[in-house]
């Protein structure tokens, strides 16, 4: 009994030596978090035409120590997700084709359509405190800023700009037709994805799907939605119902390139319209931060009532 005793003691003791290290830790990377996004808003202003530079070196540090953290914890096979495909990409286009148009108005698709309304509809949250979560929505909100400050506010494409006013100076690149740009911003995209999801679909559901099936602590986008919905009972859940249990992957998927085909049609707009694309930036950045909020006041309480309940009853 005494034994038990001096145990529970120490065992206190090193439970709020660790929440008193957790807390110190977390208020660290919030300090570092609100300095560094203070930082990218004054060039965003004061030098916008060094923004993708820093997106590129962001994203080259980020994805190698991500696939480690990932590795680690089992979530490798996110990095299989449509976000790093297509930010894959947007390296490629930044670094070697910077003045090529047509692939532009493709990347400019992808990070204005699905991947800035994954960003909105599976609620990524800018939480200062949180490496991963900020690192979650820089992926799906830094290529969007980018391309719009290279079609709307860089200097270094002033002289290709058009003589069409489409902002507030001419806007680069100049589409001549219709068809123009509903091939480059709506048919090759579209195109584009469903080569990834093809891929996607033999490497994760049929390459490695023993190996899922194997070892469920492995986690995948789908299995993560499907918890969640699961959990919640929503629309998402009883959508990718519809053809049965066995079959939600394949609702999945339909769901998501119908998701897909919606927000690349609405990229159109935006390209042909300053006004409603600054509108977007703001909508994006502003959904982060709600969300944000939403996880600080809604969820950390809930999820630190839950860590007191565990720590009492190890000690009883």
């Amino acid at each position: 009994v005494q034994t038990k005793k001096i145990l529970s003691k120490h065992a206190g003791k090193l439970a709020t030596r660790a929440d008193k290290h957790e807390k110190f830790i977390n208020k660290v990377k919030y300090c570092l978090g609100v300095f560094c996004f203070g930082t990218f808003c004054y060039l965003l202003g004061s030098r916008p035409q060094d923004i993708p530079y820093l997106y590129c070196t962001f994203f080259i540090t980020v994805a190698p120590l991500r696939w480690i953290y990932y590795r680690i914890r089992k979530w490798h096979y996110y990095l299989f997700d449509f976000c790093y495909y297509a930010n894959a990409i947007f390296m490629a286009m930044l670094l070697y084709f910077p003045k090529n148009e047509r692939l532009f108005m493709v990347c400019f698709a992808f990070a204005e359509g699905p991947l800035a309304w994954a960003l909105i509809i599976w609620r990524c949250s800018l939480v200062f405190s949180s490496i991963d979560k900020i690192i979650s929505v820089l992926i799906h909100l830094l290529p969007g800023l980018v391309f719009f400050i290279v079609r709307w506010w860089d200097p270094s494409t002033f002289s290709l700009h058009s003589t069409e006013l489409t902002g507030p100076w001419p806007a680069w690149p100049l589409v001549q037709t219709r068809t123009d740009l509903w091939t480059w911003l709506f048919a090759v995209p579209l195109a584009a994805y469903t080569v990834w999801q093809i891929l996607y679909f033999l490497i994760v559901n049929v390459l490695r799907r023993q190996r899922l099936l194997n070892d469920p602590e492995i986690m995948t986008s789908y299995r993560e939605l499907s918890r969640k919905a699961s959990r919640a009972n929503n629309i998402w859940w009883r959508l990718s119902g519809i053809l049965g249990a066995q079959n939600r992957f394949v609702m999945y998927a339909v769901l998501q390139a119908l998701l897909t085909v919606a927000t690349m049609a609405l990229t159109v707009l935006m390209f042909k319209s300053y006004r409603l694309h600054c509108a977007f930036e703001l909508l994006k950045v502003a959904a982060a931060i709600w969300n944000g909020g939403n996880f600080l006041f809604e969820v950390m309480p809930r999820q630190a009532d839950r860590k007191k309940a565990k720590a009492i009853a190890k000690l009883q």
